[in-house]
This record gives C-alpha cells, structure tokens and sequence, in this order.
C-alpha cells in the first residue's frame, strides 16, 4: 500500500428501511444466536438490491455491496452514478460518518470532507471558530490553522461575515465557507460531495480550480461527486460508477462519463420501428447513422464520411412538413441543430429515404446523440423523439509514437487554407 492512499476491499453496507434503530428484538436475539453458533447473520441473506424504482419484499436493503478499488496518492478520482446509487453512501463510509457493515477500507492520512451544507460546523460558532475546529478535528495545531487563515476567509468571499455565529449564513455562504476550510487544511484525501451545486457559477469555477491545484499541485487524493460531468471531466482523470449500490465500472474517466450517460442501453446507430413514429401525414419507420459507403455493423471511423439516413412514407405531397434533427454530446448538450427545410423540397408521397451526409474530417471521436422533432409549417412541432438514435465515432489507427491524445471538442472539421505573400 505504499502509494496507495485508500483502499476499498468488499464493503457493503446495509440499511433497514422506514426503521430508525437495526431493528426489533426479535431480530438482534436472532443475530447474536447466530454469532454464537460462528454464523451469518441471517439477515444479511435476505438484503435487496438498492433499486428506488422497485417495491420490494424484503424490509432490508444493500446500499452497497460488494465495492473494491484502490486510489493511489495524487489521483482525482470521480463516483459516478444516478439518485440512489450509492456515492453518497460511500463518501460517509470514507468519512468515519457510519460504519461499513461489511468489508474494510484503508486509508493513509487525514480525511477532509464536504458531504452536505454544514457538514462539521456549529451553528452557534462564528465562521473564524469552525476554522479552528474543523482543523482541530483533522489533528492540526493552531498555529497551522492560523498560518492558513488569511488564505481560508479571502478564498471564502465571505469576510464581512467572519465573525458572526454561521448559523445566520444562507446555504451558499455556508458552502463557501466549509469548502475553503476542507481545501486549505493540511489533508491528505479530499472528499467533496455535489454540495457545490449549491454556489454560484463563479464559485464553483473557483473550487474546481482549487481542487485541481489540490490534486496536481500538492499531491492530495480527491475525490468528488458530482452530477456536472463537464467538471468531472475536467477535474477528474479516474473514475468509478456506481449503479444500484454496485460498482460496474472502474478506470479513465472518459469511459466511465461514457457508460454513465449511456445508462442501460447500448450505443444504437439504427432504429426501426415496429409500429411507425405517425405525425399527422407523416410516418417514421427507421432513422440510422452510418458510414458513407460502409455497411450499418460497420465502425465509424475519424476522417470518414457519415450520413444519416431517415425513411419515411407520406400519404400525399407536401411542401408544410420538414425533418428538424439535434445533434447531442455525451453529456447532452445540444451542439446544433439542422433540418431538410433549407433545400426547399417538397416532401413527395409515397415511401422514401432522406439522406443527410456529413463531410469527412467532421466528427471527432466521441459518443453523439440525436434527437428528431417533426414540423409543420415550418414553426409548428408536431412530433418529438429524443435520442432516436446514437452513434460511436472512434479513433483511427495511428502509427505508434505519433498520436499525441484526443483533441477536445466534439467537432473537427477541414477548413481551407490560402497563404498570400506579404
């Protein structure tokens, strides 16, 4: 464990629904009858997934079950997941807020958290007083908390406000103020909960640059959640998701966003439809993205021309009805938009295929979505269809020694260039 910073082997964690304590009497004779014969505890065995969309039988519930991986000194590592997943689960199993109800975790050093608005703060202390016990808690001396002090209120934005108990702060002052306490501190392993989402945009560009000069700058572990994967990805090269209290993925972060935004379904460059996308006179039966001269299981390499193919029937000739799409990032943002109204066509009856083409040297490698929306008179959306399909685009071969990463972006196209002489 000699660069490794916190290891996770087999931690589980079990909670009892709608009860307060671990349960009724009957059940804690029941354990300890079992621990004297040297067995499981019985209800252990009858523990449910941790699925919050589900009603299910038993009254006990895995939060966590079975979670394994190490981080070592310096790396930035993101838990990744949906509402009920679990991270926050982990985070308070990582902060000694509650104990594991299996497994072990290891770590070396002090542990600086941020799980909620408040989190270690008194209410009835100034702000200048829960610096000093916050770094109290961590096991430094005040004289190093002194040292950091000037550093800590002029990082907060809050030093009017210093010495008023922060009981009187709003949530976004609290926020400031807890984060510029746990990332100034002399910690080894920073743990911060999406309880940023509660700053302002500022701010939060602030804390991501802090914990990245935290990470990179001085060799502290972080570890951050968050539902933003833009600042995931950007402050974060690791990544762990987690997925009804179990861990399903662990390794590079772009991988892990990846998985994360695809949810349960699988990349799907083509989609039929039994029964056809009806919008007044117009029926959808199939939209797909593919390679231009390739075939639909073929990849879709960089560099290379795609096309998105749409086929449709119309039972008479209009020229009132257009194909919108929206070309979406794996974090679902919208990149733009386009549509066939541009070419002034009418649509014709009968059944047909459109066909959009993109150039080569368009996409870069990533994961795209698309969203279709049918209107009528060029203003009036009379049918909508998000993520009808997606498609991969990947890295092409490259001779070793000379690929030097992923560009960013999502779009990479060919410009013309012309040098003039002076």
């Amino acid at each position: 464990m000699s660069n490794i910073a916190l290891k996770i082997e087999d931690v589980s964690k079990m909670y009892r629904l709608g009860k307060i304590s671990s349960g009724t009497l009957s059940h804690d004779l029941n354990r300890m009858y079992a621990r004297l014969r040297g067995k499981e505890d019985p209800y252990l065995k009858i523990g449910e997934a941790n699925d919050r969309a589900t009603t299910g039988l038993s009254d006990y519930v895995w939060a966590l079950q079975n979670i394994s991986f190490d981080v070592n000194k310096g790396d930035s590592l993101a838990l990744i997941g949906k509402n009920g997943a679990g991270k926050s689960t982990l985070l308070k199993l990582l902060s000694r807020v509650t104990q594991p109800t299996t497994g072990n975790i290891k770590m070396k050093g002090r542990v600086a958290s941020l799980l909620e608005v408040g989190t270690g703060f008194h209410p009835e202390l100034t702000g200048r007083e829960n610096i000093y016990l916050n770094g109290a808690i961590l096991g430094m001396r005040k004289w190093e908390i002194t040292s950091k002090l000037d550093q800590i209120i002029a990082f907060s934005g809050v030093e009017r406000y210093i010495d008023t108990p922060v009981k009187r702060y709003s949530s976004g002052m609290y926020v400031r103020l807890a984060f510029a306490v746990a990332a100034h501190l002399e910690s080894e392993i920073l743990i911060v909960d999406e309880v940023l989402a509660v700053g302002d945009a500022e701010f939060q560009r602030k804390c991501l640059g802090k914990m990245g000069e935290v990470s990179a700058g001085e060799g502290r572990t972080v570890l951050f959640v968050s539902h933003n994967m833009a600042a995931v990805k950007s402050l974060c090269q690791k990544g762990v998701l987690l997925q009804h209290g179990q861990l399903t993925f662990h390794g590079d972060v772009e991988t892990a966003v990846s998985k994360y935004m695809l949810g349960d379904n699988e990349v799907m460059n083509v989609q039929t439809f039994e029964k056809p996308l009806s919008a007044e006179a117009v029926q959808v039966h199939g939209v797909k993205v593919v390679a231009k001269g390739k075939n639909v299981d073929d990849p879709m390499i960089e560099g290379h021309p795609l096309q998105l193919e749409i086929n449709y029937s119309l039972e008479e000739t209009a020229e009132y009805y257009h194909f919108t799409f929206a070309l979406k990032d794996d974090e679902g943002k919208k990149l733009f938009t386009f549509s066939n109204n541009r070419d002034e066509v009418p649509l014709q009856a009968g059944t047909h295929t459109m066909i959009c083409e993109f150039p080569a040297q368009f996409f870069n490698v990533g994961q795209y979505y698309v969203d279709f929306l049918v209107v009528k008179n060029r203003k009036q959306p009379i049918k909508s269809e998000e993520d009808i399909v997606s498609f991969t685009v990947s890295m092409k071969p490259v001779e070793l020694g000379i690929w030097m990463g992923r560009e960013p972006g999502f779009i990479k196209p060919s410009f013309s260039w012309k040098h003039l002489e002076a």
